[in-house]
């Protein structure tokens, strides 16, 4: 079944399995239970395990629910997602890039749940292991355990992970953590963060470009001011473990958008990041910075998961459990698409021989005629024993022209290339077993 998801990039039983027969036998595996999500889980995560010695790598934690509400009136062991009424799971990831290259890895660690509160119970006054929020110390230690044979792992959150007692237990020799501030904390010394990054003076005055997000921000080169140094933090009052020390020393970076390069009334640009990389040097600050930015590539692979790609929403399985264990399967699928993004510019060094076997590179081989144009310019311009050669295929099968001047592709253009791969693929594989 897994095979078939990878292959053909949709999670409908009814379409993967091609007949009632096969579809039913796909949703009894689903519901046995013998197959165990965390046992799904583990797999996964053992495939990223073996690409990451030597290396640094960028582990990127988020958090995405998913609606079933749809179906909330024939799906048992579900729980309420975040507006408190419909019914649903959460999914928890963490996405591992390689930090030198931005290739993408795969998955070190992943959660899924179905949450349930009872009522009147008092979670904000529990220890942090029996709370929700609990998950991002939980992933992470996940991923410290998978990643043990990469040279760093700097693990990358939006403000939600901003968390106490992850910065007191995460850290070692080898894991940074890097994490958007979400509130402004009590200093050791005295005063408050934000009035302390208020008085540091502005080390250097850049650009970048910006991606845009759909009804928050335009495409743009944004004109940033870097602050930076260090702090240290006072222990929340309701931090009570006993293994929790009093203050925290961490590095903080503001960056924020100078007014003259803001589109419009759109909101500037400005992360205020804490991490426990030692920053001493401009460069070092902007290249904590780019690290950051890099967590926008998880929101790609949510969406991916979501509606505009596998639709994984739409599934109509009647059981939780069963909808946890399509939810881990698909989210490794979705990683597929987000590889051949990443490498559509070449940058990225990643094998061919890492997302496709020998009879799928042959077949790109064969396609590749049909989608090459007779100008330079629509000429695949990467070798063939680089993944970035496949993207390129790939992506002008999903509908992408091939011009350099036109937007590069995102995620849901290699989805669509690669569902029509998988379709080609299939005619081309019936008709050599005929001629055999």
């Amino acid at each position: 079944m897994f095979e078939r998801m990878h292959h053909y990039n949709v999670v409908c039983l009814r379409r993967l399995g091609g007949n009632r027969a096969t579809e039913v036998k796909f949703g009894r595996w689903l519901r046995n239970k013998k197959v165990k999500v965390n046992e799904l889980i583990e797999q996964s995560i053992q495939k990223t395990a073996a690409l990451v010695e030597g290396l640094h790598v960028l582990a990127i934690q988020d958090t995405t629910e998913l609606n079933y509400q749809a179906h909330a009136g024939r799906t048992n062991g579900l729980g309420t997602v975040g507006n408190g009424t419909d019914k649903g799971l959460f999914m928890h990831p963490m996405l591992t890039l390689n930090a030198d290259t931005g290739a993408c890895l795969g998955l070190s660690g992943l959660k899924v749940w179905a949450r349930q509160r009872e009522e009147g119970r008092k979670y904000w006054q529990l220890p942090i292991e029996e709370k929700e929020t609990y998950r991002w110390l939980e992933v992470a230690e996940q991923a410290k355990e998978s990643l043990d044979k990469a040279t760093m792992v700097t693990i990358i959150a939006d403000r939600e992970s901003d968390i106490y007692e992850e910065w007191a237990r995460i850290p070692d020799a080898k894991t940074q953590v890097l994490t958007r501030v979400c509130r402004d904390r009590v200093l050791t010394e005295s005063g408050s963060l934000y009035a302390a990054i208020g008085q540091m003076q502005v080390q250097d005055v850049y650009s970048v470009e910006v991606p845009s997000r759909p009804k928050k921000r335009s495409a743009h080169e944004a004109k940033l001011a870097l602050r930076f140094g260090r702090v240290s933090i006072k222990r929340p009052s309701k931090c009570k473990g006993a293994d929790l020390p009093k203050a925290l020393d961490l590095t903080v970076i503001d960056v924020r958008e100078l007014p003259e390069s803001v589109v419009g009334h759109e909101e500037p640009i400005h992360w205020r990041l804490f991490t426990t990389h030692q920053v001493e040097q401009v460069g070092q600050a902007r290249q904590v910075v780019d690290w950051y930015r890099q967590r926008w590539l998880i929101e790609q692979l949510f969406r991916t998961v979501k509606k505009q790609g596998l639709n994984l929403e739409s599934s109509q399985l009647e059981q939780g459990e069963s909808l946890m264990k399509l939810a881990v399967l698909a989210v490794q699928v979705a990683v597929t698409g987000l590889q051949l993004v990443l490498s559509r510019e070449g940058q990225t060094e990643q094998p061919i021989s890492e997302v496709f076997n020998q009879n799928e590179i042959l077949l790109l081989s064969v396609l590749l005629c049909q989608y090459e144009g007779r100008t330079q310019q629509q000429k695949n311009p990467y070798d063939n024993d680089q993944l970035a050669w496949a993207a390129w295929i790939i992506a002008r099968i999903g509908g992408w022209k091939g011009y350099g001047s036109e937007s590069p592709p995102g995620p849901i253009t290699m989805l669509r290339g690669l569902r029509d791969f998988a379709m080609m693929y299939q005619g081309w594989s019936l008709q050599n077993e005929m001629c055999a």
